[in-house]
């Protein structure tokens, strides 16, 4: 773990408060969802984002209205910084009608065009070839997108990942590739899964810019996204970030979390993204602790909302299974 950078520091206060509501929003929108999980209100698989607020935070930051987002099964946070709204997440995580993905998808798949938010990908590496994609096609037609691309590191070991930098870096396409390093993956460290740890070495070995960013740090996240996306617009072909954060929670609720010390995490929680820019945004007296209060019952407040909405929306009618689904019918 890196130590914390200097708390002094030039910010633009108002922006900077702008970026701690929305990660405390998603901090408390995860933990209450992990209270819903154990009510079983929420089923299936659930993957929390506590502690790695500052990259999607931070990235969506440096992304314009027309750029695309494809994510990870750990996507709640990314969704809820890209615009899409507490409750048609939590609605989507519950299973109903009036969720993102219609209640189809639940918490690994959220999905809406209106933001142009392509998932939410469950097979580690699997966003990697679709964001490849949508960059090709945005290339091909002419469009000033950048396809911002979100994974762990844990899918730098999979051959999606070799595939989609090799063919961003040939066709020189607008990704902006966001690995988010926790170090653990499911429950691996790095050193135990890769031979080579310095991620940016091996993206850089496909002629790309690729950088480390504290990823603990949104401030530091937002200006390294700034500076890939501007490269990126210019024409400047792909870009990889590696975010070297950490996960507070387990990898899921199934998770007996047995690889790691609990004073390691504790270690982390002292220098979490939450914690660094409220302390800065205070110690800069930019930010009272009653303006915190204030911000954190407007918070709740949304959040309650949500769930209220995610509650009084319906199940999808049993009969209605077969939607979307189709398939080939044999003619013998």
């Amino acid at each position: 773990m890196k130590a914390s950078s200097s708390i002094r520091r030039e910010i633009d206060a108002a922006h900077a408060t702008s970026l701690l509501r929305m990660m405390k929003l998603i901090r408390r929108f995860e933990e209450r969802s992990a209270e819903l999980y154990a009510e079983q209100k929420i089923r299936g698989f659930l993957h929390l984002y506590i502690g790695e607020e500052a990259v999607a935070v931070g990235v969506m930051d440096a992304l314009e209205a027309q750029d695309s987002i494809v994510a990870t099964y750990r996507e709640h946070g990314h969704a809820l910084a890209r615009g899409i709204s507490p409750g048609a997440v939590m609605a989507e995580l519950m299973g109903r009608r009036d969720g993102c993905s219609g209640g189809r998808g639940g918490s690994m798949h959220l999905f809406d065009a209106d933001t142009n938010f392509y998932g939410g990908w469950a097979i580690v590496g699997g966003g990697l070839p679709i964001a490849v994609g949508l960059a090709l096609a945005a290339q091909l037609e002419k469009r000033p997108e950048v396809i911002a691309c979100f994974f762990g590191e844990g899918a730098v070991a999979e051959g999606e990942f070799h595939e989609a930098m090799n063919l961003a870096a040939l066709w020189r396409l607008p990704v902006l590739f966001c690995c988010e390093n926790n170090g653990y993956a499911m429950g691996t460290a790095l050193g135990r899964s890769e031979s080579q740890t310095d991620l940016c070495l091996k993206a850089a070995s496909y002629e790309m810019p690729a950088w480390h960013v504290d990823g603990m740090n949104v401030l530091d996240v937002a200006d390294a996204a700034k500076r890939a996306v501007l490269s990126i617009r210019s024409g400047g072909g792909p870009v990889f970030l590696e975010f070297q954060t950490y996960r507070f929670r387990a990898h899921s609720m199934f998770d007996p979390e047995l690889y790691r010390e609990k004073e390691e995490v504790q270690r982390w929680k002292e220098h979490g993204p939450v914690t660094r820019l409220t302390q800065l945004l205070v110690e800069n007296q930019h930010l009272s602790e009653i303006e915190i209060g204030a911000m954190e019952t407007e918070i709740e407040q949304c959040v309650d909302e949500a769930i209220v909405f995610a509650e009084k929306s319906e199940f999808e009618d049993p009969d209605t299974l077969a939607r979307f689904v189709t398939s080939e019918r044999s003619s013998t």
